[in-house]
């Protein structure tokens, strides 16, 4: 038999490619290097921890064909894993043991060994005893159940369609699961009672929840340690992947394609996503054609205002789980007066409950006005980017289409830039988000206008005047 470990590999992988996915071939065996045989036992390098755990939980089956054929019936394979070595500028490989049959190891702790120490080496069997799950913290808010969740006509089909994926994750045509609308009408707290399900009814299942925000600085992180495999192997390993706001990726084009790639493998290994946004697919910007084509694979539902109905049943949960006692009266009374978000329902609640503990006063109708008029005065002049972009285009009397688009004519130039200015001082949107949602631009073009604007006010009354008006009606 020829001992050379790249024929045998090859051998092997001829094999392989035919019976896995295109993608998962170049993902999970592309990067496997052979490296030794002796006598039974194949050696290959991995580049992670990571990698050797899914390829032995997803491949172990055609591994093991693959290596008898060319080794026979006791063969075996032995892992190097590359991992950092902080004690060095380079990486180094270790050589992975499993224990003895039966004896448990943590899985954040394997035992190994330095690459060479082969006189100590313990082989690794291709029956592996006790392979767990990986162990991680799903993010998960507790209080954020399907029973916390008062389902209404503003919210029915998107529940309905979280409450099929969380008894099938994977398994149903809702992947992606893609919840969008307002912020505060429930999206966060629908995809995490997803999750909480699935980690009630099917434990073994790896669940995340993750803001896209986190994401990124994760992701930011592991290329500044280095550790963009390690990083895009562990959300591989993901089970049931929950992004909240995913319209944060706009702009950011290395994390946009990091993510296309752990959507492309989770989508295609049948693994749940679930995925959160203040617009639906078509409306958000910044983000490649590719990935939003993706976003559309599944069900997109939205989440639209409570009705009357909707925010009565709100209340009366909230006052009970509280142990409150509020009148209907009162309750009808915020029903029909508070008319944004769930949030902001909520709010207005505890607020009420606040002032009437704080000033001993009983929860009256008239209490409850007054505490309204506080929080619709505070709150009813929010700014948005899209507020803006449509205020602007009133002013000058343009169309929305023309602002998004990349004509250079000066007049609607400068609309760009003052729809940017007011966006970055009236909004907490970051440069990259304000340059995707006004006509696709990067974050220095929005730093330029924003500069641009800022000298014309200062030396042109005129334009000043403009700007004075414009804010107005922003606040009107």
């Amino acid at each position: 038999m020829d001992r050379d470990p790249q024929k045998i590999w090859n051998n092997c992988l001829k094999i392989i490619k035919d019976n896995v996915p295109s993608m998962s071939f170049r993902t999970w065996f592309s990067p496997i290097v052979p490296l030794r045989v002796r006598e039974n036992i194949l050696t290959i390098q991995v580049p992670s921890p990571f990698f050797y755990e899914y390829l032995e939980e997803q491949y172990i089956d055609i591994l093991r064909k693959t290596l008898r054929k060319e080794l026979g019936h006791d063969a075996k394979l032995e892992y190097n894993v590359v991992v950092e070595n902080k004690s060095y500028s380079n990486n180094q490989a270790y050589t992975v043991r499993y224990p003895e049959k039966n004896q448990k190891v943590p899985r954040n702790r394997p035992v190994s060994l330095p690459a060479g120490s082969d006189d100590n080496s313990i082989k690794n069997p291709f029956i592996i005893p006790g392979i767990q799950k990986l162990q991680i913290n799903a993010q998960l808010n507790s209080s954020y159940t399907f029973k916390n969740y008062i389902e209404g006509e503003c919210n029915r089909l998107a529940r309905s369609a979280g409450v099929a994926v969380a008894k099938n994750p994977g398994g149903t045509a809702f992947n992606p699961l893609f919840f969008y609308g307002e912020s505060g009408l429930g999206k966060t707290h629908l995809a995490q009672a997803i999750g909480i399900e699935i980690k009630e009814k099917l434990p073994e299942k790896i669940v995340l929840y993750v803001s896209a925000n986190k994401f990124q600085t994760q992701f930011v992180d592991a290329i500044k340690k280095n550790n963009k495999n390690d990083f895009l192997h562990f959300y591989q390993m993901i089970d049931v992947l929950i992004i909240d706001d995913v319209q944060e990726f706009a702009g950011k084009e290395k994390t946009q394609e990091t993510f296309f790639h752990i959507f492309n493998h989770l989508h295609q290994s049948g693994k749940q996503i679930i995925l959160t946004s203040d617009k639906a697919p078509v409306e958000l910007m910044g983000l490649t054609q590719r990935l939003l084509s993706r976003f559309k694979w599944g069900l997109s539902a939205d989440l639209q205002r409570p009705d009357y109905e909707t925010k009565k049943a709100i209340l009366t949960q909230i006052i009970y789980k509280d142990g409150m006692e509020i009148s209907d009266e009162v309750i009808e009374f915020l029903a029909t007066n508070v008319n944004s978000s769930v949030r902001e329902l909520e709010g207005t609640l505890i607020s009420l409950l606040a002032h009437s503990t704080l000033t001993k006063q009983a929860i009256t109708i008239e209490l409850a006005e007054k505490v309204i008029r506080k929080i619709i005065k505070s709150t009813q002049n929010d700014i948005t980017v899209d507020k803006i972009k449509n205020v602007v285009c009133g002013y000058f009397n343009m169309k929305l289409e023309l602002l998004q688009s990349k004509t250079r004519k000066r007049e609607i130039v400068q609309a760009r830039q003052i729809a940017m200015y007011f966006s970055k001082n009236l909004t907490s949107s970051s440069l990259t988000a304000i340059g995707a949602e006004i006509g696709g631009k990067d974050h220095a073009t929005v730093l330029h206008a924003c500069r641009t604007i800022s000298n014309l006010v200062d030396t042109d009354k005129r334009f000043k005047k403009y700007i004075d008006d414009i804010k107005k009606k922003l606040y009107s």
